[in-house]
């Protein structure tokens, strides 16, 4: 059946992966890209498929209505696929307002394009909301999220996706309109922007730079391979149940300090340089404020009721992940100046 998906943030990590594969994968399908290109937007993502005929972008920010409505109009949008967030949890501390702007009224202006557009015939479309597992707030040392944790915020960034996956339920529950949502654990892999913990740290064990660790470094995250992320929001558009959330999830834990010295031992093997080498760059700093101990998702609802599981060890997504950074680094320097550096040294030099 000929779709016309609209993906916003295909631009970013993430998103990029999506369209990457939607584009290859269904050639019958029409992909809108759209994107407002801010600091961790990057059209460098897109060159694999960026000559494909069924592939189009379209810059704009998605707390733009009159954008969003054209955009509809002109491609005939029949589902969407939201990705478009703030998301990192240290810009939300300094900046909370810029995370309730996109990630609330961002996906409620999404919601009301779709609700205008589709009128009222929902039947045929599907509006698939992508979110986050920080939305149920911090777990002890035993215990795993699954869909019907109570939602739990500490962040402005774990807040503002919460209120978002509320108003996607709500328009369902409200007008009708069918929806999806996921909550997926913390994401690793190629095109990664270098503020998030591994694409940071190969980038400075790259340049023999400081390797930040906040506080004592016992938090504890899930972690998944971005391609397996995608192969997760592949299966749930097409097969998840209406009105459903799916938990996505690596079923792989590990603390950030022994994640860093994993990678510190990686990165020596891989540079050719003398074991223990990079260790020597981890550096503590001060504690980020409302830090949340630990992530674990339970993925089994999407195991069981749709066959997903992950597809690659995370030893081997590690290392073929920094083997990605390795071989783009032009990549890698393009995105980590001007702008970059400047935040890059307010947020680690204290």
């Amino acid at each position: 059946m000929m779709k016309t998906i609209l993906v916003t943030g295909g631009a970013g990590f993430i998103g990029s992966e999506v369209v990457r594969k939607l584009v290859s994968k269904y050639p019958n399908y029409k992909i809108v890209n759209l994107d407002a290109l801010t600091y961790a937007g990057n059209l460098e993502n897109l060159k694999p498929i960026e000559g494909a005929t069924n592939y189009f972008f379209e810059k704009a920010d998605i707390t733009d209505a009159s954008a969003i409505n054209h955009v509809f109009e002109k491609h005939q949008i029949s589902d969407v696929i939201h990705l478009a967030a703030e998301s990192h949890v240290d810009r939300s501390i300094s900046n909370p307002l810029d995370f309730v702007y996109t990630n609330v009224i961002g996906t409620v202006i999404l919601l009301e394009a779709a609700k205008k557009y589709w009128k009222g015939n929902y039947q045929n479309h599907l509006f698939y909301h992508v979110s986050t597992d920080e939305v149920y707030g911090s777990l002890g040392t035993e215990g795993f999220f699954t869909e019907t944790t109570n939602y739990d915020p500490h962040s402005p960034y774990s807040a503002s996706k919460a209120s978002s996956d509320h108003f996607v339920r709500s328009y369902h529950d409200t007008y009708g309109l069918q929806v999806v949502i996921s909550n997926c654990s913390n994401n690793y892999g190629p095109y990664h922007f270098p503020e998030k913990l591994i694409p940071l740290m190969i980038h400075n064990i790259i340049n023999n730079k400081a390797l930040p660790v906040y506080g004592n470094g016992k938090y504890t995250r899930d972690w998944l391979y971005v391609i397996d992320h995608a192969r997760a929001i592949d299966l749930i558009f097409h097969t998840g149940k209406i009105g459903d959330t799916y938990n996505i999830g690596g079923f792989n834990e590990w603390q950030n300090i022994d994640l860093v010295h994993l990678l510190c031992k990686l990165m020596d093997e891989k540079l050719g340089r003398e074991t223990g080498t990079s260790q020597q760059l981890i550096t503590y700093v001060k504690d980020r404020p409302g830090h949340d101990l630990r992530y674990a998702i339970d993925a089994t609802k999407l195991n069981k009721e749709l066959g997903w599981s992950p597809s690659v060890t995370f030893e081997e997504g590690l290392s073929a992940t920094i083997d990605w950074f390795l071989s783009n680094q032009t990549w890698l320097n393009n995105v980590t100046s001007g702008a970059y550096a400047t935040y890059y040294d307010k947020q680690y030099s204290h």
